[in-house]
């Protein structure tokens, strides 16, 4: 059993981001759509990652990018829909469960739950509208 910390910076944020995505790679359900359809390039993608929730949780101003057009490529191979975003939010929900404690970790999932519930709506109403 791992001894929970409070996410205070970059070194958590990385534990946090290996470790969801290690899950993610596992996982019947998303783990093809990562590996399969997407062939994720992981040593573009993790930094990335850290930078995305780094900014997240602290507002550091690292991450630059947009995070949903990408998402509306993999849709276009493979739909998703409600179960994979509860699916991700499962896994994420344990990582942080796991890892961590406090505050911060807190505010990750719900933060995380927000990001979860606008995307599912939006992926909702594309797939709706371009049957």
């Amino acid at each position: 059993m791992i001894d929970k910390v409070e996410i205070k910076g970059m070194e958590e944020i990385k534990l946090l981001v290996d470790s969801f995505y290690e899950r993610i790679k596992q996982d019947p359900l998303l783990g093809p759509i990562f590996l399969d359809i997407m062939q994720v390039n992981w040593e573009m993608h993790l930094p990335k990652m850290y930078d995305f929730w780094d900014n997240i949780l602290f507002q550091t101003g690292n991450y630059k990018g947009r995070p949903f057009p990408p998402h509306l490529h993999v849709n276009e191979k493979e739909k998703l829909t409600e179960v994979h975003f509860e699916r991700w939010i499962m896994l994420f929900n344990e990582t942080v469960d796991d890892l961590f404690t406090g505050i911060k970790a807190k505010e990750i999932k719900f933060k995380a739950a927000n990001i979860k519930d606008v995307w599912k709506f939006k992926m909702a109403y594309i797939n709706a509208h371009n049957s």
